[in-house]
């Protein structure tokens, strides 16, 4: 059991640079997936949609600022957003408060999944399967250096 207002946080690889703190809920299932996360001030997740994962997003503390498709608005505590699958759903969060945002993030996992994020020109692929060199799969293709 663990508890969404403690303070252990998983070690991550923030690849894409926004420093955000992470602990996962739910171990990888089939399924069901469900990660905390905490923004510091001036911290954010970088601006991404999934293809196959549809995601819920529930704010627990502070007031993070939400960029979606429609532009960006700042939602309150206990704010619930779903984010479906494609470039509708494509969301990002930042804080520009000095306060700290905590935030769960719920949703489908599929596997293999497809993100892509428009900001960085980057699309990923990931499966739960072991690829050709033994590991999991988890690619970074960076669309500005053209297909190989």
């Amino acid at each position: 059991m663990t508890n969404v207002f403690r303070d252990d946080w998983d070690a991550t690889d923030d690849w894409s640079g926004g420093g955000a703190k992470s602990k996962r809920l739910v171990e990888r299932g089939p399924l069901l997936g469900a990660s905390l996360y905490e923004l510091g001030p001036g911290n954010s997740v970088v601006y991404h949609f999934h293809h196959g994962s549809e995601e819920l997003l529930i704010v627990l503390k502070g007031r993070p600022t939400l960029r979606t498709p429609e532009g960006e608005r700042q939602v309150a505590e206990g704010a619930v957003v779903h984010f479906p699958l494609g470039p509708d759903g494509t969301h990002g969060l930042r804080n520009d408060s000095d306060g700290v945002v905590r935030y769960l993030v719920a949703g489908i996992r599929v596997s293999p999944e497809v993100a892509e994020y428009p900001d960085l020109n980057k699309i990923t692929a990931q499966a739960r399967t072991n690829s050709q060199n033994g590991e999991p799969l988890f690619v970074i293709h960076d669309l500005d250096q053209g297909n190989a």
